[in-house]
């Protein structure tokens, strides 16, 4: 007896020495799951986002609470939402990660709600637009904008500068119907006309056509809302090609079109264009230019230049910091989201907060003209409308 009692004795210490340090490792580690495409045609999503996610890290420090925070990114390679919820799943049982962030596409955020109410996981969403993605779990909050957000305020600036007649033009998929929706139920109630609309494929559009129905239909403006990058490129190519801006229609739209991170790749043709948004890489603040120098220092020059998804990132991880601060390191989902709910904070962008009834952000919407600035293309905000929440809930 006394032989068996020795030997579990044995077997007893040898199984704590094996687990000891998976468990120092879980005591002493905020593991954040970075959920977001990182290859194929959506990889400046995640690139973005994880850029600005290390600048806060870089700038802030990688320990919070007397804990190490550690980065696990996971590839969706695009709008896959089956993937998304499997590496969600996976990152919550098998790697043990504290918080879920990133998510750069509706459809793969969408997926991932349920995963994270049963889990009772904090998921900060970094850029997916859709406004109805905060409802769909409890645990879910943004940092980043809704389409709604940054298209209402478009429609006001056009309405309050004599703007009375606007054709519409958007990528037909949920964040283009959205901006389209919005900006109509707005411009609209003030007194707006809406001289026509056109929705374009998402995959491989041809401009031409609806770039001919807008010169035929004579608008005082036209309110665009394509996705970051070629497309936007193409437009506005296609715009100044046919003559519109020369017959006095003006371009409006989203700050997506003139994304900082292509902007350079679009050309002087993009020169004076109007639009509406969250962040510039312009924007003229002691935390922006903070933001801009801890991204350099943590990133090679293939990342290319900071956009608003990368601000998103930034902000995202100061988020997880500043709840890791007040729950002491010891990361509890319900109290988590608590801490949340309220959260006001100086970002790169200005004053934001998260509403404490909806999660989501509310924050200043700018003006913006592309203009040269120090010789190079830069959206340089003129005008804007602070405290703006989303009207799309």
């Amino acid at each position: 007896m006394k032989a068996i009692h020795s030997l579990l004795a044995t077997l007893i210490a040898a199984a704590t020495i094996q687990a000891a340090p998976a468990a120092l490792a879980q005591d002493t580690t905020i593991k954040v799951g970075v959920i977001a495409a990182f290859s194929g045609p959506f990889a400046d999503y995640g690139g973005q986002i994880e850029a600005g996610m290390k600048a806060y890290m870089k700038e802030h420090g990688d320990t919070v609470a007397g804990k190490k925070v550690e980065l696990v990114t996971r590839d969706t390679k695009g709008p896959a939402p089956e993937v998304a919820k499997r590496l969600a799943q996976e990152l919550i049982t098998r790697d043990k990660v504290q918080f879920l962030a990133g998510f750069g596409l509706t459809p793969n955020a969408m997926a991932v709600a349920p995963v994270v109410s049963e889990a009772k996981v904090p998921m900060v969403i970094s850029n997916a637009a859709t406004s109805s993605i905060t409802t769909k779990s409890p645990y879910i909050t943004r940092v980043s904008m809704t389409i709604p957000q940054v298209s209402a305020p478009m429609a006001q600036w056009a309405l309050k500068n004599g703007i009375k007649q606007v054709y519409t033009v958007v990528a037909d998929y949920g964040p283009g119907i959205d901006a389209e929706t919005q900006f109509t139920k707005t411009f609209k109630a003030g007194g707006g006309e809406i001289a026509g609309s056109v929705r374009t494929p998402l995959q491989n559009p041809d401009f031409s056509a609806a770039v001919q129905r807008v010169k035929d239909a004579k608008p005082q403006a036209v309110f665009v809302f394509l996705p970051a990058g070629e497309q936007g490129i193409a437009f506005v190519k296609g715009f100044n090609e046919r003559g519109l801006a020369q017959a006095g229609i003006k371009l409006i739209a989203t700050g997506d079109v003139t994304d900082d991170h292509v902007l350079a790749a679009m050309g002087d043709d993009t020169l004076g264009m109007i639009t509406s948004f969250h962040y510039s890489a312009a924007h003229s603040s002691p935390e922006n230019t903070a933001f801009l120098k801890a991204y350099a220092a943590a990133n090679d020059a293939k990342v290319g230049a900071p956009n608003f998804m990368a601000a998103a990132g930034y902000d995202t991880m100061h988020v997880i910091y500043e709840v890791a601060k007040k729950l002491d390191g010891n990361i509890d989902g319900d109290k988590a989201m608590a801490a949340i709910k309220g959260m006001r904070w100086t970002s790169p962008r200005g004053p934001v907060m998260i509403d404490p009834e909806t999660r989501d952000i509310t924050q200043t919407v700018y003006i913006r003209k592309v203009e040269k600035k120090d010789g190079k293309l830069a959206n340089v905000e003129f005008d804007k409308i602070p405290d703006v929440k989303d009207p799309g809930k």
